[in-house]
């Protein structure tokens, strides 16, 4: 059934291998065994139960809490060519009709439905008559009273497991402490299920904290950074959404608003034109994203703080769930955690305040551990904050201050005296007099008052009362007797750091051997086909797959199906316009065809100067024993031809004499995608088994380590066991090597 299940996700969707807890997912659903899966979002949950329902009899019903979640599921399943449909009201008499009939000629492989229609008794015997593969429930957090977002609704969900005993029920959700397991499993009424919990760490995400200065200013920098992109920001209260989105509007940005003030019709209008691609941005409450199974957002803003660190996680988790980099800032205020109390009665404050890297502090939260060092992708760990140098003296400064002011007052006086601002109240009280005025004043106000905010967070400080006055722990006191000798990490903006922040690892190794003019004309192309298609531009293609295009510049169809997320389906759709823009421009920009990326043509046909057939012992198909000729399209122009086969001989020369692929880029004036198809050819050529000179020993160790598990047969699973840490050139010239030194022929 295994087998079965990978050639549906390639059929369907283009893809070679599992995301991390797909595979152990997917078996639950094909074992009939009920189940509670916890992916991150953007980790592939849907796919946890769209695969199985192929691969299964009967249809699989889907219950989902919101019609737009729905509508993005069924039209990206459609363009798929996968049988689909979901029941809701917003549908007429007839739509209605249609997919009655075709659920009684069991037309269809997944009905998605609301939880308020499947739980009732027309409907559920309206199902008996049809076999029902197995039930899915989709944000299953929704019927915890313990989750961020519990649903009353939800509740009745258990009926589901009586009226479909012999059929498993499989829970799915982005978010989920122990807690809200337990209780979606108890809720539901699960019998002895198989618990999925996967790592909560996104590290495409790059967190950011900024405390907010100049709202405006802060927001139109993340803004410009993504020209044309999609992007949400969320504020507390809709008074702030209001005033935002309309200074945004006013310089020219496609922002529209949203929150519960609004009336139905709309936020239903904001919400698709942001769904379709017609608006930019969303600015919004918290009442806006459940419904929004939109993936190519690619940044995040909280102009506050959050609610909680879930409600955080589920927020922000809303960017990038293709899995590309995306950006998410929070730019927060002390005042925040004021509102927020009187909203809700409280909030979390510790995140906004750490000085720990982002992604370790919300997996902890979780009850997880990063595992590593850095995350080299939160404004930590990427040296966006200096630690401060004489950070010991600093401290004890602030600490001596609170206590000549009688551990009586705020954080934000106790900066102003720090800096020696004056006004009514602090001459009326004298305060400054006292030693500590002005003895941090060449910092700036800002600075002393996030130095506060960090030895709360690192608990040298303790706000207490109803006015949340500064009061000294036992550890601060320590330090201000000069008993701990410990030095307080006090963080402060790098110099010279500006609006563009340094890039994360994530986005470095996303972009490799992209064509950023290439994906631009292809992102055009793609909303102009969403456009006469009426649905969303992600749903024809993401942009993770427009990426790939860019960067393998396929020059025929069999090699444009090699592309991540391009299944059978949408290559006989859309093969021909997208294969048409991309040999346009890789005309008129000289640039080679048919690169990085472990299929036929990879690097090799474009350096040769005339229609010819070539043998490759080492392609990536599904007979891997036999041979496959490959026949190459002639080029635009013979002289482009000349060019190209001169400076691969000249890059077989260099290779000869050892130099590295940077080298031989800079010498033939060719990518480093294109040099790395000729030293692939070289290797081969050669039957080199150790790729030391131009491949990193660590590099090739790993690979070759994780190849006694992964195997070679196929680049795309190695690249995927990295999760993108490694290239796909790294990983191809390994392999050749590899499969020398194993038996010492191809």
């Amino acid at each position: 059934m295994m087998d079965l299940i990978r050639r549906i996700l390639k059929q369907y969707w283009g893809y070679d291998s599992f995301r991390p807890l797909q595979r152990q997912a997917i078996e639950s659903v094909l074992k009939n065994r009920d189940s509670v899966a916890v992916l991150p979002t953007g980790g592939g949950k849907s796919l946890c139960f769209q695969a199985p329902a192929l691969a299964m009899d009967g249809m699989a019903l889907v219950v989902s809490p919101l019609i737009s979640l729905m509508k993005d599921q069924v039209d990206a399943l459609t363009e798929c060519g996968i049988s689909s449909a979901c029941i809701h009201s917003m549908l007429s008499a007839e739509e209605r009709r249609t997919i009655a009939e075709d659920i009684r000629g069991g037309g269809l492989k997944l009905l998605y439905v609301s939880p308020e229609r499947v739980v009732t008794e027309a409907f559920i015997e309206f199902l008996r008559a049809t076999t029902i593969s197995f039930v899915a429930i989709d944000e299953a957090h929704c019927i915890s009273m313990w989750g961020h977002d519990f649903r009353p609704e939800y509740r009745a969900l258990r009926t589901l497991k009586q009226a479909f005993s012999a059929q498993a029920v499989h829970a799915y959700t982005a978010t989920a402490t122990p807690q809200v397991r337990e209780d979606i499993a108890r809720e539901l009424g699960l019998d002895q299920p198989d618990i999925h919990v996967g790592l909560f760490d996104r590290p495409n995400l790059i967190y950011a904290v900024q405390r907010r200065g100049n709202l405006l200013s802060q927001v139109r920098a993340v803004i410009d950074r993504h020209p044309g992109e999609s992007g949400i920001i969320y504020c507390i209260r809709r008074n702030d959404v209001e005033s935002l989105c309309q200074q945004l509007t006013g310089r020219g940005y496609k922002a529209l608003p949203y929150h519960a003030g609004m009336g139905d019709a709309a936020r239903k209008a904001n919400q698709e034109a942001f769904r379709t691609e017609d608006a930019d941005i969303i600015v919004a409450t918290v009442a806006f994203g459940m419904g929004i199974d939109k993936s190519n957002v690619r940044y995040v803003i909280h102009t506050g703080m959050p609610k909680s660190l879930e409600h955080y996680q589920q927020e922000s988790g809303r960017a990038g769930r293709d899995g590309l980099e995306a950006d998410c800032v929070l730019l927060y205020s002390g005042g925040d955690f004021g509102l927020w109390k009187r909203i809700i009665g409280g909030a979390e404050e510790g995140f906004c305040t750490d000085v720990t890297c982002r992604h370790q502090a919300l997996v902890q939260y979780f009850g997880q551990d990063l595992g590593k060092a850095s995350c080299e992708a939160c404004d930590v760990c990427l040296g966006q904050l200096d630690v401060v140098s004489d950070a010991r003296e600093i401290a004890r400064t602030i600490l001596q201050a609170i206590v000549d002011l009688h551990e009586n007052y705020g954080a934000a006086y106790i900066a102003q005296v720090l800096t020696g601002r004056r006004d009514e109240r602090s001459e009326r009280l004298r305060h400054d007099t006292q030693d500590s005025w002005n003895r941090l004043a060449q910092h700036g106000q800002r600075p002393v008052r996030d130095w506060i905010e960090q030895l709360v967070a690192q608990d040298y400080l303790e706000r207490t009362g109803e006015y949340r006055v500064l009061q000294l722990t036992a550890a601060g006191r320590a330090l201000y007797r000069g008993e701990d000798e410990t030095v307080p990490r006090l963080l402060q903006p790098a110099a010279g750091t500006g609006a563009k922040p340094k890039a994360s690892r994530a986005s470095k190794e996303s972009w490799e051997g992209v064509d950023r003019g290439l994906f631009e004309a292809l992102r055009a192309l793609r909303r102009g086909i969403a456009a006469e298609r009426r649905v969303p531009a992600y749903v024809i293609f993401g942009d993770a797959a427009l990426r790939d295009m860019a960067r393998v510049r396929p020059s025929n169809t069999e090699v444009f199906l090699q592309v991540r997320g391009v299944g059978q389906r949408k290559a006989e759709q859309y093969a021909g316009q997208f294969l048409t823009v991309i040999a346009q421009y890789c005309t008129e920009q000289s640039l080679d065809t048919d690169v990085g990326i472990d299929a036929a043509l990879h690097g090799k046909a474009a350096a040769q100067a005339a229609l010819e057939f070539e043998y490759d012992p080492c392609l990536d198909h599904e007979n891997a024993g036999e041979e496959r000729f490959i026949e190459e399209p002639a080029a635009p122009s013979l002289r482009k031809k000349t060019d190209r086969r001169a400076a691969k001989e000249q890059a077989m020369v260099l290779f000869r004499q050892g130099a590295s692929i940077q080298d031989v880029c800079e010498r033939v004036q060719r990518r480093a995608s294109t040099v790395a198809g000729y030293l692939a050819d070289y290797l081969k050529e050669n039957r080199i088994a150790d790729p030391s000179p131009w491949l990193d020993a660590a590099v090739f160790e790993r690979i070759q380590e994780a190849s006694k598990t992964v195997g070679t047969e196929r680049l795309r699973p190695l690249f995927d066991h990295f999760n993108g840490g490694i290239s796909y050139d790294e990983i191809r010239l390994a392999v050749i090597c590899l499969r020398y030194s194993y038996d010492g022929k191809s």
